[in-house]
């Protein structure tokens, strides 16, 4: 896959759902929550000179509701800007 995000953009791979809680009760599908971490694949070249803080294969935080979900070779990605992540953990 070679894909190259714009400006503040930022490709992230959201990490897999948590399969069970911290007491050891196994959470079904239907009840699993949308991941709200990820792996960085790729970032953009940053807008006016700046340089984005984030770099590929960063662990990050982000909203529930933010980025635009993509498609790409089969495997979900999610496009958003710099600004929707939370931290870098």
């Amino acid at each position: 896959m070679k894909i190259q995000p714009l400006g503040d953009r930022v490709l992230v791979k959201p990490l897999a759902a948590e399969e069970k809680t911290a007491g050891g009760i196994i959470i079904p599908d239907t009840a699993k929550e949308k991941p709200l971490k990820g792996l960085v694949m790729a970032v953009g070249k940053g807008i006016d000179d700046k340089a984005l803080t984030v770099k590929v294969d960063d662990t990050v935080l982000y909203g529930k509701y933010v980025g635009t979900e993509v498609n790409l070779d089969g495997i979900d990605y999610l496009i958003m800007q710099e600004s929707e992540i939370l931290a870098i953990i």
